[in-house]
Formats: C-alpha cells, structure tokens, sequence
C-alpha cells in the first residue's frame, strides 16, 4: 500500500530575469496586509563596475524556509513552526514578541509587525498553496523569474533546476539548509557585505539615516571621506557627495567597484534593555556567590569560621539583594518583549530548545530558593541557609552563564559565537558581585568585615583582571568571518567605541582606585561604582555591536 507524499515546497529566484519591479513586494504586501514601514519580501538593487561598464544587479529577499531554521529552535512558545510540507510559518496567537527569532534568523528576513506587535515574514503563501494556488508573488512577477514547486519531485521545474543547475543560497556557512535557491546572482547582491555602503547612506529614491529605528546600515562601511569632510551637508546632518565610493570593500580601486543603490531599513532587533539585563543579572548572580565563597573559605565568622554562617551579610543581604536585582532583571526582560502581556506563555507553552525559555526557568528557580532564603535568614535558621546553598550556587552561576548559549542561537551574530562568552560571564559576576560587597561592607557595619574586605577586595581585583584580559582576548584575536570583524570593529573603533573604551577605562580605574586604599572608604566605594558603570558600557557596546552588521 503507497502512502502518501508529502510536498517540499521549495522556490528559485532567477536573477536573470529578474528587472526590479517590485511587483512581487506590492503583491505580497497586498495578499497578506503588510503595513507600511517593514516587507516579508523587498528587491535590493546594487551598482557594480564604472561607467561605461556598469550594470545594475537585482536581488529578491525573504525568508529561505530553512530545514534546519534557527528561528524554529530559538522561539520560545513555538510561535515559529516548521511544517510537515518544509514551510517555516508563524502563529501570532503564541507569539510574545521576544524577537528572538529576529536575532537568530541570519537572512533578516522576520519582522515585528507595527499594528498587531508580533513577529511574521514570509511563509510562501501557506494558505494558497493549501487549496492548490501559487504565492501572490509568483503569480504577479512579470518575467517569470519566480518558480514556487516540489524540490523532491524530479518532473517539478523547481526540482529540475535545484538538480540540473548552478544554483546558489545565501550564507550557507551557516547551516540551516535553505530551501530559497538563486539561479544568475552575483556575489555582490548574495553576499550582504559585498557592496559598500552609498555615502551619507543617499539610495537610489531616499536618504536614509541612523534615525530610522534602531538602524543597521546596509552594506560594508563606506571609503568614502567622514563625515567631517568636505561635501554637501544633507538634512540628516551627515556630509556626502551623492556618487559612488570611489574603492571596493577591499579598499583597492577597481572598476568592479559596487555600492548599494536601493535597500529597506533594517533594524536591530535588542536595545538597552537587553544590554541592562545582562548587567542587572549579573548583579544578582554575584550578590549570592561573592558572600557563598566568603563563608567557605571562613572569612565571615567573627568567632571562627563556624559562625560565618550566622552573618547578615549571608543570612539576609546577600538573598535581599540578588532577589532585588533579579526582579529588575525579570523587569527589563518583560519590558524588552513587544507583547509584555504576554509573558507568561513563555512558561505555560515552553519550546524547550529555546535557551530563552531554559534561562527563564533557571532565573524563576533562583527566585524561588532566594526567596526561600531570605524567610530562612529572617527566621534565624542558619543550617538550612547552607543546605539549599548547594542548589543554590548552580543556579546562580546558571543565572550568569546562560546568557551565553542564548546568544549561540542568535546564529545571525557572529560576534557572539565565542567560547569564551560563558566564562566570561560568570566573570563579570564575580566582578559585580564584588564591587557590590564592597560598596554594602563600606557603608554598613557587619560581623569580621575586616577579613570580608579582605576578601571581596581580592576578588574584586582577579575579577576585574580577568575580565579585561578576556575583553583583550575578544579584541586582539582574529575573527573567523567577517561579519565578526565588523561587528568587532564596530565596538571597537567605530560606532560604539565611545561606550566600550569609556568602560574599560572605567573599570581600570575602579581597579586601582580599590587597590590603593585599604578596601574600605569613600574611594572604595568610588571605585567599585566606576567599575560597576564600566561594566555596564562593556556590556551596552558588545550587545548592540553584535547587532551592527548588516544580514541581507
């Protein structure tokens, strides 16, 4: 008995037919009410070569169905859906606006819808191709140049040409298996990063400047002279003399040059609040672990280490004060959500692959032991306090770490696919919850603060240590892409240069400012502050450089 065959539906762009109409935007934009200011499909123009040997090179962009769809695994409520017949689709009814399916998708192809705030992109028309119609795109193009079909069907066009011709997909070095296939691009329109740039961002039809949201600029950076120089000033305050960049990505003149003559806004998908939990988190991880070490390496007790566990700085400021910052913590994370009424389906309806989901069940479970903590610590019940501490310190250092692997599944930002991240983290907890302790001991009295300086004050100083020799290492060692590269040297020398060296600086000087004094005093508490607000610009400048590089 045959069972039946389920479609992989699949679609080829070719290029060479393609003339940039943008009849296929305004299609799809009509099919499935688009409002104005974000597309589930645009055509990028680029301008390659010079004059008399220009042409100009067209490029359809939505979403590539993928099989191996990272927005898929990062979703946390399975908003994002793969279904049987290979369609990735959407359920705006599950989805909490997270935008971490913005931040995973390495083609920019998933937006926030403005009228209703949840996520969708293209799906290929999945309700036309349910009752036997085409997309609303392929249906309206005018030369042909999009197939929609069965890629596992041999006699389909669409699996004709995947098997028969020279097709090409977009960033395939990341492995989601796309399923939209190019016949006749050129580097310059696959590639995101293959073309510059136009100076003072002047396209083909707009002018189109950082205010536009929380703006990505199109393209690799522009070789033309900065802004200071000299050149028509346009009304986005920027200078720019309207031509072409006169050298290639590469920086050598070439008449292969190309710069990008139309493209759409692009947005990062996380701002500062994303940047301000990361920190607040690692507040409230460090507030729980600085006093845990403390008490085992005996420097609590003031009658021997024994005792140390009896210290309000153990029993009730070390839960008051994570509990606290993982309250702001949970905070910002709702705050950051488009759908913030919406939050609680992210632990009623948990898609447990999603480490945004993992982290918010590993950040409640901390909240509950803290809590549990501190009606202990209230109670004066000492023993119990040190029992739940060996939960208690997993789910702190999970706390601070997982941020890490929820990066790892924004596969679209290279700059966050380091190994390193996960220590380092827990690092800046260290750091945070040292510079903490040191601030609490200066301005209250506790049991053996004497010896708790002592020690708050070496971690402080290994923390800070490590924690620039790691942001050393994130800035001296060779990135392996180059959207890494720019990413780095967007934080590094560029656009949030400003945040990271005014934190590193900061964090330095908190440093010696610490070591000078006996640990104690007003400039150690000065000290550890500004090591505090440098942490907070380190971790402002790597979020968003992450998100600075352009994906289409």
């Amino acid at each position: 008995m045959e069972t039946a065959r389920t479609e992989r539906w699949a679609k080829v762009v070719d290029q060479t037919k393609c003339i940039g109409c943008h009849a296929c935007t305004t299609a799809c934009k009509s099919e499935n009410e688009v409002p104005l200011s974000v597309t589930r499909t645009f055509v990028k123009s680029v301008d390659a070569g010079r004059f008399p040997n220009a042409r100009r090179s067209f490029q359809v962009t939505r979403c590539n169905q993928c099989d191996a769809a990272p927005c898929v695994t990062a979703c946390p409520t399975s908003a994002m859906f793969r279904r049987p017949d290979g369609i990735v689709d959407f359920d705006k009814s599950a989805c909490i606006g997270c935008k971490a399916c913005i931040a995973a998708c390495p083609y920019d192809a998933i937006f926030i819808n403005p009228d209703d705030h949840a996520a969708e992109k293209c799906n290929f028309c999945a309700h036309r191709l349910d009752i036997g119609l085409e997309p609303a795109c392929v249906v309206v193009c005018p030369t042909g140049a999009l197939t929609v079909g069965d890629m596992d069907d041999p006699e389909s066009e669409v699996g004709r040409i995947v098997a028969r011709e020279p097709v090409q997909v977009r960033r395939a070095e990341k492995e989601t298996l796309p399923k939209l296939f190019y016949l006749g691009a050129g580097e310059v329109t696959l590639n995101p990063l293959a073309a510059e740039n136009p100076g003072g961002d002047i396209f083909m039809w707009s002018d189109q400047g950082a205010g536009v949201g929380h703006h990505v600029p199109s393209g690799s950076p522009p070789s033309v002279r900065p802004a200071s120089s000299s050149g028509p000033r346009l009304e986005n305050g920027r200078r720019g003399n309207g031509r072409a960049p006169d050298r290639t990505p590469s920086g050598n003149a070439s008449s292969a040059a190309a710069v990008i003559s139309y493209d759409v806004p692009h947005r990062a998908p996380w701002d500062f609040r994303v940047s301000a939990y990361t920190f607040t988190k690692s507040l409230a991880a460090g507030a729980y672990l600085l006093p845990l070490l403390l008490g085992v390496f005996g420097m609590m007790g003031a009658d021997g280490p024994e005792t140390g566990w009896s210290n309000p700085l153990w029993l009730t400021w070390a839960p008051v004060t994570a509990l606290a910052f993982l309250l702001v913590t949970a905070g910002f994370l709702i705050w950051d959500l488009d759908r913030p009424a919406r939050f609680w389906l992210l632990l009623v309806r948990p898609q447990w692959r999603s480490w945004l989901v993992r982290g918010g069940f590993v950040i409640t479970g901390f909240g509950i032991l803290l809590t549990l903590h501190l009606a202990l610590g209230l109670a004066g019940r000492r023993e119990p306090t040190v029992w739940i501490a060996w939960l208690g310190a997993p789910l702190a250092v999970a706390t601070a770490v997982y941020t890490a692997y929820l990066f790892a599944q924004a596969k679209a930002r290279d700059l966050w696919q380091s190994p390193l991240l996960a220590p380092h983290l827990l690092v800046q907890a260290a750091l945070a919850g040292s510079a903490l302790a040191l601030v609490l001991l200066s301005l209250a009295d506790f049991p053996a603060e004497g010896a708790m300086l002592v020690g708050s004050k070496w971690a402080f100083q290994a923390a800070v240590v490590f924690h620039v020799a790691l942001a050393f290492g994130e800035a001296t060692t060779p990135h392996p892409t180059a959207h890494a590269r720019l990413a780095a040297r967007n934080m590094l020398r560029a656009r949030y240069a400003g945040p990271y060296w005014t934190g590193m600086i900061a964090t330095v000087a908190g440093l010696v400012a610490v070591t000078v004094t006996a640990g104690s005093g007003t400039a150690s508490i000065m000290g550890a502050c500004a090591a505090l607000v440098g942490l907070l610009l380190y971790e402002h400048a790597y979020v968003q450089a992450g998100q600075s590089v352009p994906l289409a």
